[in-house]
């Protein structure tokens, strides 16, 4: 039996970007909010100092910043003819586990999703004709210029360093001409570029393409955001995606916004207490709160007037599942929704090889890198292409890490005297040239409930089925393409080329990019929530992240997850506060 605790105005499910933002815009409204993280307090000087942030070893490959798979984990098959299995080790993706969540161990790259990407049904159909059959790719509900003022805030509260291609409709130089236009410049100057940033900046131009600094969360000067936390410049160490920063160089929930909230009276955090499930009155109309269990097994009822899912997007997911909210998305009657639209991203690059040209990768930043937009979303004509979408074609250099990094050209063995001839010949004068593709829905690409395995408390463990589709494929050929022939310009001795082919493999890291699962759009007929995020079915729950996302667009999804959430709080402050209840009417 579940003890019952004295109510709260707003319970929290997770605790990463998602949660510290709402938390800051709730407590500033007076609500008394609580967050419950299953995992650890983590915050920087105790977890991240500079004398243990850089260890490789512990973070990465013993995965101690991320989700414990030995308590639960997913099930994972390519088709609906395969017997899932569970996923015993983390390695295409690495949801974040403890305070700050994914928001701790990200690169820094924060993009805003082109205009068209939110309307990617309605702009392709108009454009291109009818979607190819199979796929279930739809608009948002909510357009780019709504969101352009949330957008601006994340920008504001990270210190994003970049500079903007379109500011108030006017194109500007040296930004991306493609983006959607900006109600102000980025708060901080582009990081300082290295020599592979501009060979790839006189290759593409020599193209004629436009390139463009990186937005970054990570430091290009001393910042102090709007709430007052500090921020220090990027010392170039490289430990970034997969690591916390020691510096306060990189933006997370730890640098610009717990030093502020964690000081409010009405807020509070519990660690160590995993939700097992949202609970329903009678009606199944109304959440009345949570029922969590701390590591000592003791389950508790925690009522609450609203409840909000922050978790990552899988367990956001999963938890609606087995909270009994929605219907389970079944592909082969095209009924349900919670699960449908499981998207990821298609990755792929070149390396590029010098002879007497050091590019000293070991000196970088999760976000030091220069980009072209030229081939993303609908920047191009895709007439005659067979295929929707894009990506950005970029060159990061975020850190050649020992363990982790080891470039060889084309042709050399996988171990042995002349693959370590072969690293340290290449390790100080390699690169790589990257293409970040989106990823369309399909309606065999989805989640669901596994019929055999259980997690560490008996609940089923969710399934994903999930392959790249022939719209994945030969986009990414084309992009392939692409970078193959930026990479070919930037002067060096050999490119090394590393396409992307199916099926999909989760064992080799490619980007913690996971979305759908919890779809918004426009009625409950072909969305989980509204245009605000809003659970169509339980309209004092709303759902966080990148679950949301119909469908993933050629970008990294922190900037567009921020600005969704930003959103979202407005709506919750000035409207559902006041006259509780479906924000949409269905």
């Amino acid at each position: 039996m579940a003890r019952k605790l004295p109510p709260v105005d707003v319970v929290l499910v997770g605790f990463g970007w998602t949660a510290a933002i709402l938390a800051q815009e709730l407590t500033d409204e007076g609500l008394e909010v609580l967050a419950l993280e299953r995992g650890a307090w983590r915050d920087t000087p105790t977890d991240f100092p500079p004398t243990l942030a850089p260890d490789e070893l512990r973070w990465y490959w013993r995965k101690e910043m991320f989700a414990n798979n030995s308590r639960n984990t997913l099930t994972f098959r390519n088709n609906r003819g395969q017997v899932a299995l569970p996923m015993r080790r983390w390695g295409s993706f690495l949801p974040g586990e403890g305070v700050g969540g994914a928001g701790v161990h990200w690169n820094g790259q924060t993009w805003r999703f082109l205009p068209s990407d939110f309307v990617a049904a309605s702009h392709n159909t108009e454009r291109y004709g009818p979607l190819p059959a199979g796929m279930t790719v739809q608009d948002y509900g909510v357009t780019y210029d709504e969101l352009e003022p949330h957008f601006d805030r994340f920008d504001k509260l990270c210190g994003i360093g970049g500079k903007a291609g379109n500011i108030r409709g006017k194109i500007q130089a040296g930004g991306n001409p493609f983006e959607g236009q900006r109600s102000s410049e980025y708060p901080n100057p582009p990081m300082h570029m290295t020599f592979s940033q501009h060979q790839f900046e006189r290759a593409t131009r020599e193209l004629g393409l436009s390139p463009f600094p990186g937005p970054s969360a990570n430091m290009s000067q001393p910042y102090t955001n709007p709430l007052g936390c500090q921020l220090g410049p990027c010392s170039y160490c490289g430990f970034c995606e997969k690591y916390g920063c020691g510096n306060y160089s990189k933006a997370s929930p730890q640098t610009t916004i717990l030093p502020v909230l964690m000081t409010k009276p009405n807020f509070k955090l519990k660690t160590h207490n995993e939700v097992l499930r949202v609970k329903l009155d009678k009606s199944g109309r109304r959440a009345t709160g949570v029922i969590h269990v701390d590591t000592q097994g003791n389950e508790y009822e925690q009522p609450a007037d609203l409840v909000i899912l922050c978790a990552y997007q899988l367990w956001n997911t999963h938890l609606m599942m087995l909270s009994g909210i929605g219907e389970i998305y079944n592909p082969a009657t095209g009924e349900g929704l919670v699960g449908k639209n499981y998207c990821y991203q298609v990755m792929s690059s070149a390396d590029v090889f010098y002879e007497d040209k050091y590019t000293n990768e070991f000196a970088g930043a999760g976000a030091l890198g220069m980009c072209v937009d030229d081939f993303n979303g609908d920047n191009f004509d895709h007439a005659g292409l067979g295929f929707i979408g894009g990506g950005y074609i970029a060159n990061w250099t975020t850190n050649a890490r020992p363990i982790e990094t080891h470039p060889t050209p084309e042709g050399t063995p996988n171990w042995g005297s002349a693959w370590k001839k072969a690293v340290k010949e290449n390790f100080l004068k390699s690169t790589s040239v990257g293409a970040h593709g989106a990823s369309m829905a399909y309606a065999n690409n989805y989640l669901d409930l596994d019929p055999t395995y259980t997690d560490a408390y008996g609940r089923p463990l969710m399934r994903m089925t999930y392959d790249f589709t022939p719209n994945d494929l030969k986009m990414s050929a084309f992009l392939t393409e692409r970078a193959k022939e930026i990479a070919e310009r930037m002067g060096g001795r050999e490119i090394k080329l590393n396409s992307r082919d199916g099926p999909y493999d989760t064992m080799p890291y490619q980007t913690t990019h996971n979305t759908g699962g919890t779809i918004m759009g426009s009625n409950p007929s072909n969305s989980v929530v509204n245009r605000y995020l809003q659970s169509w079915d339980v309209p004092n729950l709303f759902v966080m992240g990148a679950g949301v996302f119909p469908q993933n667009a050629g970008y990294n999804p922190t900037g567009t997850v921020a600005a969704l959430t930003y959103w979202a709080a407005d709506a919750i402050r000035t409207q559902y506060l006041r006259s509780p209840g479906p924000l949409v009417q269905a």
